[in-house]
This record gives structure tokens, C-alpha cells and sequence, in this order.
């Protein structure tokens, strides 16, 4: 089948009162290792240029949401005016975890997202196409997600942000699906043990990759948040930490994705 982008603009309601006048698009992509059309929201500058090249940020959801969630945040329309990105807000399924199940050959999302979505922005947009010009953050299960892509995907990748991550997955072995994509992990400990973004850290090379990761002091993926950092430093692998009173809630995410997004823009326009 071939690959193909559906021709409707959406004029989203809560777009149209505010200032920033980003263009908002919901475009049908194709997976060929899932064999399915998957819909994504791509958000370019008003002044959107074809002869210019842009960096891209990718935003992944949470469980149980979709790829609409993140363009009701005003930073996420802001900033694609304010920084000249692209926004591209992908679809991981109901609950994925943006892995390559190994028990599961209907959720390929690794491979979604980290080729075949990447992809298909590049050949339809006028994007930066490396590593030094795309990012990519999510929330909760998309903050995995992200760091997860990230790390295994450093030459697609250069920069990552996790909110509210579920960064180690292993203290919640019967929540959130996440053992219909692994099996469940009293049978395959050791195959959690290497999906888990936190026993991944070792194959980050040396200034390689920037992170930044935020996580409120009230969420109960805090502690898991506080042990990567932990780790992180132990490993002098530099990142941004950020913790404030929180929970684990849009409001909470709402105002925490504009600092990620001031990161990937300081990361975008640093000297080479």
C-alpha cells in the first residue's frame, strides 16, 4: 500500500484563540511492518518555507491516548512560531510502549516511529534530516518511550525529554498492558530487564545524546524518575533534572513540556 497524506487542515477550536498562528495538520501516515495507516498531527511555522530546513520535535502520548493529545497544549503551537520547528505528534497505539513487542507482531512501534514516521516527515517536509535536528519527548508512557527511541536510535535522535516517564517499568509488572507486549515478567525477567530505559544507559556514547527529564515530586513514577537521575550522575552522563510539586496530570504537563521545548530549541541552534 502505498504511503499517503490525507488533504485536511484541521482549524482546530482551541487554535483559533490564540496569537500564535502555527498551522496545524492531521496527516494519515503508513506503517509497512504493522501493514496500517496511522494518523499523526504535524504543526509547522506560519511562515512555513519549503526552501528552509527545520529541526523537528516528536511528541509521544500516554497510555490510553492518542496522537491528538499533545496539540491542545498551547506551548506545543507556540513554539513551532516561537523556535521555527516542526511539531510532529505521533500515534504509539493504546498501549505500545513504543516498543517492538516480542510477543506481539501487531505492535511494531520502535519501528514506527524511530523509521518508517521519521521517514515519511522527511520526504513530505522541508526538515534538518540527522540526528542534530530532530528530538523527541513524551509523557508518561511516551516519556519511555522517548528515552527508550532515543537511546537505542542515536543516529536518528540527538536529543530527548521524558515527562513524567515510566523510565523503569519493572515496580509495575501488572500495569498498563505492558505484559501483553513483553509477556508477563515473573515469566521473562530478564527480557523487562533489557526493555527497561534504565538498564539502557550503557549504550549512550560519551556527549552523544541530550536529556532532559521532569517529573513531579507527587507522581508515582517520581521515585523511578529520581533513581535514573541518580544513575545518570553515577554514570557522569549530563542531563537536566527537574522535580516541582506535581502529579501526574495534564496541568502538570502543560506547563512542564515549554521547558523541554526551550531545551531542544538551545540544542537545535548550538554551534555545531
Amino acid at each position: 500500500m502505498k504511503k499517503r497524506m490525507l488533504g485536511l487542515f484541521l482549524c482546530l477550536p482551541f487554535f483559533a484563540a490564540k496569537a500564535w498562528a502555527a498551522k496545524v495538520d492531521t496527516v494519515l501516515t503508513h506503517s509497512a511492518i504493522m501493514k496500517k495507516d496511522i494518523k499523526a498531527v504535524v504543526i509547522t511555522p506560519d511562515d512555513y518555507n519549503k526552501s528552509e530546513k527545520y529541526p523537528v520535535v516528536y511528541l509521544l502520548h500516554g497510555y490510553s491516548g492518542n496522537y491528538a493529545n499533545w496539540a491542545k497544549a498551547a506551548d506545543v503551537l507556540k513554539s513551532a512560531d516561537l523556535y521555527q520547528q516542526i511539531v510532529v505528534c505521533a500515534d504509539g497505539g493504546f498501549s505500545s510502549w513504543y516498543w517492538d513487542s516480542p510477543v506481539d507482531a501487531s505492535m511494531k512501534y520502535e519501528t514506527y516511529v524511530s523509521k518508517e514516521l521519521v521517514d515519511w516527515i522527511d520526504s513530505r517536509y522541508a526538515t534538518i534530516s540527522n540526528s542534530k535536528g530532530r528530538a523527541i519527548a513524551g509523557l508518561s508512557m511516551g516519556g519511555h518511550g522517548a528515552l527508550y527511541l532515543a537511546i537505542k536510535h542515536p543516529n536518528v535522535f540527538g536529543a530527548c525529554g521524558s515527562l513524567s516517564g515510566g523510565v523503569d517499568i519493572r515496580p509495575f509488572p501488572d500495569n498498563w498492558d505492558m505484559s501483553k507486549r513483553l509477556g508477563k515478567f515473573s515469566a521473562f525477567p530478564d527480557r523487562w530487564n533489557e526493555y527497561t530505559v534504565i538498564n539502557l544507559l550503557h549504550l549512550i556514547e560519551p556527549n552523544s545524546l541530550k536529556i532532559i527529564i521532569d517529573c513531579g515530586t507527587e507522581d508515582f513514577f517520581y521515585k523511578v524518575n529520581e533513581a535514573l537521575h541518580e544513575k545518570l550522575l553515577y554514570l557522569n552522563i549530563p542531563h537536566d533534572y527537574i522535580t516541582r510539586p506535581g502529579r501526574h496530570n495534564w496541568p502538570y504537563w502543560e506547563k512542564a513540556i515549554g521547558y523541554q521545548l526551550l531545551f531542544f530549541h538551545q540544542f537545535f541552534t548550538q554551534p555545531s
